[in-house]
């Protein structure tokens, strides 16, 4: 599990986007969006850094959190 720190996140339509970019990506990963957070969960056999250019093109900063 990789947990991203996306502080742009604000709004239903932003985790739909965010998930919709994951899942193009890698159609089977996993994909939590914590709003209140801003935090999105990911369960992928993609590298966290493969993961944070696809919610990038989706519109949205994106940091790996460690240490989790």
């Amino acid at each position: 599990m990789i947990r991203f720190d996306v502080p742009e996140m604000t709004c239903g339509h932003c985790t739909a986007a965010i998930q919709k970019a994951i899942r193009i990506a890698d159609p089977m990963a996993s994909v939590d969006c914590d709003l209140a957070a801003r935090l999105v969960s990911v369960d992928s056999a993609l590298e966290a850094e493969t993961l944070i250019i696809a919610i990038k093109e989706a519109g949205y900063d994106a940091t790996a959190l460690t240490g989790d």
